[in-house]
């Protein structure tokens, strides 16, 4: 899926009391600092002004939150900037906005210091005065500290960056919902206008009957097209060529209708097939490995934050995808979570090449048996997230995981599954997943972190909540119930 070459402007504080020459200086190495700064960060840093009046700060703010393709704003004070004149700029920001304390220079030189020097080499106390007014303003900000060219300060921004276009990305996303949720279920519920208010998710529903005539319009050339790319990307291991046919015309259908109308992501349900043969299965997950974020049972949020997630993950369509937790391995000391879903788990997470079976589906309104990707997750350290509506406000959990290798094969389980140990153990990650309200659906990622996730709650104003190894439920409760203090009063 085509995502936009987001950007970043560099916005440097300085005054007019310094003179032309200081001036010309701050801007030559900001020019610089952005420059290399733009080849080490995964998204372009843009020098635009050296900002030393409030009308000056004003017009950069009113010019970034029109530019589609600005995704944020990242300041610095070369020189003292006196903080007023930033108030009326920063109280119209719209965009995400990061503070980069830093300084030119790596070391302080001892024999060429003197009051020239101090005088152009001021971000020890003007990022204090600048950090000062977005504090007074209770401004929502990202500060990194340290020099420009170390690398832990590049993983830092670069980190906040992909928040940064998860932020644009949320405010331009459309879900296309191919009937309504799951019957009776509470947590796939939510309030629409709120979120489009809060996230900027625009969020409708499309007929079951308007996909089945979108497909019956699908050639055989375009299905013998799209074969062509399965047979490329995955094994062949079933000789049910119609299963797998009928597959590709409903992930034509579907792509086609989403991008008619400029949707990211898309929900369906089982209990909803009417005119449908199959419930798409090989189709949602082929989506998903192409970017867009996909739902089950009519999850319309975990639809948008899968493919809010893949934005923001490696080269902006990282390894993460929709899951649920199925079951449990509850033996001591070998505790697991099995995850997995009837067909729809991107093949981003697979450890192996992934392998397209056909097998019956015992739930759901199928006619024939779906085609669908079977494979094993990847080992490594991931997190599994869920946005929740709690009525008045959202929130996100996010919880660390680490997959592993599933510990046995499964070999009459043909569904997609990925095996983790649930930080910090599985029976207290449960207990405290449920006392948090959690959802049984979630986004599993490889790529995004905890501190991106909590970064992008930051943006989007909505509540974070993180369960690590060092988390205890008791210590969750009294979390929660200041949580839900402070967002009541807010």
């Amino acid at each position: 899926m085509a995502i936009k070459n987001y950007k970043f402007w560099f916005v440097v504080g300085s005054q007019e009391l310094y003179g032309p020459e200081v001036l010309r200086t701050v801007e030559a190495r900001s020019r610089e600092m952005a420059e290399e700064l733009s080849k080490v960060l995964p998204y372009p840093l843009e020098y635009k002004v050296t900002a030393k009046s409030n009308s000056q700060i004003s017009d950069i703010v009113k010019e970034a939150n029109y530019d589609d393709s600005c995704a944020g704003i990242i300041t610095w004070c070369h020189t003292f900037s006196p903080s007023k004149m930033w108030i009326n700029g920063l109280a119209n920001l719209q965009k995400p906005y990061c503070h980069f304390a830093t300084q030119y220079n790596e070391a302080i030189p001892n024999e060429e210091i003197d009051m020239d020097f101090m005088n152009l080499n001021q971000a020890a106390h003007g990022d204090r005065e600048h950090g000062f007014i977005a504090a007074r303003m209770r401004m929502p900000r990202k500060v990194v500290a340290g020099y420009w060219k170390d690398e832990k300060a590049h993983k830092r921004i670069a980190d906040w960056m992909k928040a940064a276009v998860g932020v644009a990305v949320s405010k331009e996303m459309k879900v296309m919902r191919f009937g309504d949720n799951m019957r009776e279920v509470a947590v796939t519920e939510g309030d629409k206008v709120e979120t489009q208010l809060k996230l900027g998710w625009q969020v409708n529903t499309w007929a079951t009957g308007d996909l089945v005539k979108e497909m019956n319009a699908v050639t055989e050339a375009e299905i013998d097209a799209l074969m062509a790319e399965y047979t490329a990307s995955y094994d062949i291991a079933t000789e049910n060529t119609a299963a797998i046919r009928y597959q590709a015309k409903e992930e034509i259908a579907i792509k086609k209708m989403m991008d008619r109308e400029g949707c990211m992501a898309f929900s369906n349900t089982f209990q909803d097939l009417y005119g449908m043969e199959q419930l798409p299965g090989l189709a949602s997950q082929h989506l998903m490995a192409q970017g867009y974020g996909y739902g089950g049972e009519g999850d319309w949020k975990v639809a948008a934050m899968t493919a809010i997630m893949k934005a923001m993950g490696e080269n902006g369509n990282g390894a993460s995808a929709f899951m649920e937790d199925y079951t449990y391995h509850l033996v001591e000391g070998s505790e697991y979570s099995l995850g997995a879903h009837m067909l729809e788990v991107c093949p981003s997470l697979a450890g192996t090449k992934p392998r397209i079976e056909t097998h019956h589906l015992g739930i759901g309104m199928n006619e024939k048996d779906p085609a669908r990707l079977v494979f094993e997750g990847k080992e490594g350290d991931a997190i599994v997230a869920s946005l929740i509506d709690m009525g008045g406000r959202m929130r996100l959990i996010v919880q660390d995981i680490v997959c592993v290798k599933p510990i046995m094969p499964m070999p009459n389980l043909p569904v997609a599954r990925v095996m983790w140990r649930a930080m910090p153990d599985l029976a207290t990650g449960v207990e405290c997943w449920i006392t948090a309200g959690g959802a049984h659906h979630t986004v599993l990622s490889y790529d995004v972190t905890a501190s991106q996730m909590r970064d992008w709650a930051k943006m989007m104003d909505i509540e974070f909540v993180h369960i690590t190894k060092d988390t205890t439920p008791e210590k969750l409760e009294e979390e929660l119930f200041l949580k839900d203090l402070a967002w009541k009063l807010k």
